[in-house]
């Protein structure tokens, strides 16, 4: 068994969608990146990648190359999934933190949940989404942009 963790970050601007988790959440800001900067599934992929020791997001998908360009982050995410599947491994579960002020997210990650699931190929309750605020410090606490963690345990196929 192996375990990896991810994190990531983007700015919040006027004119984007905000995408977590493959949800589409309503507020008046979204996410400034090059695909459509899902930080939740782009910490799960971290997390996934690096249990694998196979580099990061960045070596697998580069911000420079327009290939990514606006790409969905679930499709991303399925495309790990295939790479760790072709490296011997299996995803056993992944548990991740939303660090945001706002929205509030706790109607939208039963969604997220199911996505992630969807997209790995896994049964209920080997996903878990939790959401944190941070009491008004730094700047997600500001609502200048949103981080994410996450964890991932993978195992060698038998």
């Amino acid at each position: 068994m192996r375990v990896g963790f991810g994190y990531d970050v983007h700015r919040l601007v006027e004119g984007r969608r905000l995408i977590l988790g493959g949800v589409d959440v309503p507020h008046s800001k979204g996410f400034l990146g090059h695909s459509d900067a899902d930080v939740l599934l782009h910490a799960v992929i971290d997390s996934l990648i690096g249990a694998a020791a196979l580099g990061d997001i960045g070596a697998h998908f580069p911000p420079d190359d327009n290939t990514w360009k606006d790409a969905s982050s679930i499709g991303l995410l399925k495309r790990a999934s295939r790479l760790i599947d072709a490296n011997g491994f299996r995803v056993v579960n992944i548990d991740s933190t939303i660090v945001c002020q706002s929205p509030r997210l706790l109607p939208h990650i039963p969604g997220m949940v199911e996505n992630i699931s969807k997209a790995l190929g896994l049964g209920d309750g080997a996903v878990n989404v939790k959401a944190k605020t941070e009491e008004g410090l730094g700047f997600t606490g500001l609502g200048e942009g949103i981080s994410a963690y996450s964890t991932a345990l993978i195992e060698e196929k038998k």
